[in-house]
């Protein structure tokens, strides 16, 4: 089991207006598009990334946290198993991911994520 990358997301009313201010001030660049998500990155060789979303994509919140695992079904088991409730999946998603969602202690909203 393998954390790979944690990613912040912020509620975006306005994708555009938070892509310039990304953009303009700290030099990211767009890595992914949905439309309703977009993934801002500094280069290649930075792990550093941020998504400005509307949604959380089928119909779910925006969560503040995206953290990719090499395998998001057996971290769903985990979390199970460690007696945390699931919101949302795990699902297949049509954007290429297998995801699923729940709240930390704190109420913050968590996307655990595996690309396929």
């Amino acid at each position: 089991m393998t954390v790979k990358r944690i990613t912040a997301t912020l509620n975006a009313p306005s994708i555009p207006d938070l892509r310039a201010f990304y953009e303009d001030l700290f030099g990211l660049t767009p890595q992914m598009d949905l439309g309703w998500l977009l993934t801002l990155d500094a280069d290649a060789h930075t792990p550093a990334q941020v998504n400005l979303a509307t949604s959380g994509g089928e119909g779910t919140p925006v969560p503040e946290l995206s953290i990719e695992v090499d395998d998001a079904e057996i971290y769903a088991e985990k979390a199970r198993a460690l007696g945390y409730d699931i919101l949302y999946g795990p699902e297949r998603e049509s954007w290429g991911v297998q995801r699923f969602m729940l709240h930390d202690p704190a109420g913050n909203l968590i996307n655990v994520m595996s690309h396929l």
